[in-house]
């Protein structure tokens, strides 16, 4: 038993383990937020153009009310979300490479063979292939 808690303890360090769960947390907050905004400003700013609130969008069906306006602000909570998120990772992308450094091109480790034009090593005088003598390069 003390095993299975160990490793537990080791996966639940792992960084990565650690990012996930802030980002999780991070993200229902962030959602709270959004939610907000489309609730409080975007939903009234629509009603008044469309002269329509969308919390008082319901369908009667039998006994059952359908509230398709909820679903319409959950699909903007979504879409606004999917934007912002895409933003965040195209700026983090656009960080993590300025902070590399540009991989110079690596030198040519084969060349072809003039007589057959197979690829072979770089240090080659013969081709393995057809058996020429490959020149030496100046």
């Amino acid at each position: 038993m003390k095993k299975f808690f160990g490793e537990f303890k080791e996966f639940i360090m792992r960084g990565n383990v650690m990012d996930l769960a802030v980002g999780v947390i991070i993200g229902g907050a962030f959602g709270a937020i959004v939610t907000s905004l489309t609730d409080d400003i975007i939903s009234p700013l629509i009603g008044l153009i469309g002269d329509v609130d969308f919390s008082d969008m319901v369908a009667k069906v039998g006994n059952v009310d359908i509230r398709y306006g909820a679903f319409i602000t959950a699909i903007i909570n979504f879409l606004i979300m999917a934007l912002i998120i895409f933003l965040m990772v195209k700026a983090i992308n656009k960080v993590m490479s300025i902070g590399k450094k540009k991989e110079e091109e690596a030198a040519p480790t084969t060349k072809k063979c003039p007589h057959c034009c197979e690829e072979v090593n770089i240090n080659a005088t013969k081709c393995p292939h057809c058996t020429g003598d490959i020149p030496a390069e100046e």
